[in-house]
């Protein structure tokens, strides 16, 4: 392994609404890396919105974008990654940055992610068009909570910490887990 082998790709994982694109971007400019949005990605290749995708095209076609788009990220130079809430579920697009990436979860509270979604909902149909999107949002987690726990190598708890100090900790785990790295502890 080279001596750059240390430094990963983030990958940033948890209930949407949790602020893995808000936190990401910081974590990027602090570590002085690119940030991608694979949701973005997919949604300029496509030329609509997640939502549009599904709606038109399909979940499964979907999920084949995401891995595709997985695999070439993992291929890019180590960056900060916010893949949408779902990704955990797509073993194929996850497979590719398992290895590449430090998996971190972005934990917070059903509840909390609803909340601070505010309007924002309106562009997230599973939770908008739901009736109660709590109880949307409570199924996803019960769902999604085993994969986000079993793929990441550590947790952060964003529920009532400022974005700031989640973005510090985020930095943190990351700058420790490549001096351990260096260290032969990795």
């Amino acid at each position: 392994m080279t001596a750059d082998a240390k430094v990963k790709h983030v990958v940033l994982v948890g209930l949407p609404g949790v602020g893995k694109s808000t936190v990401g971007r910081g974590v990027a400019a602090r570590l002085k890396r690119g940030f991608i949005d694979l949701d973005t990605h997919i949604e300029r290749s496509f030329g609509k919105t997640v939502s549009k995708i599904f709606e038109e095209d399909g979940e499964a076609v979907f999920r084949k974008a995401e891995a595709e788009t997985s695999a070439a990220v993992a291929r890019m130079a180590p960056s900060v990654i916010a893949p949408g809430g779902g990704w955990v579920l797509n073993s194929e697009a996850t497979a590719h940055l398992l290895g590449a990436g430090r998996i971190i979860y972005l934990r917070v509270a059903p509840e909390t992610a609803v909340r601070r979604m505010g309007r924002g909902i309106r562009r997230r149909p599973l939770l908008f068009k739901s009736g109660d999107p709590y109880e949307a949002m409570r199924t996803i987690y019960d769902a999604r909570k085993a994969a986000y726990e079993g793929c990441s190598e550590m947790t952060v708890e964003t529920g009532n910490t400022a974005r700031s100090n989640v973005i510090a900790t985020v930095v943190e785990l990351v700058l420790s887990a490549e001096r351990d790295f260096e260290n032969g502890n990795d």
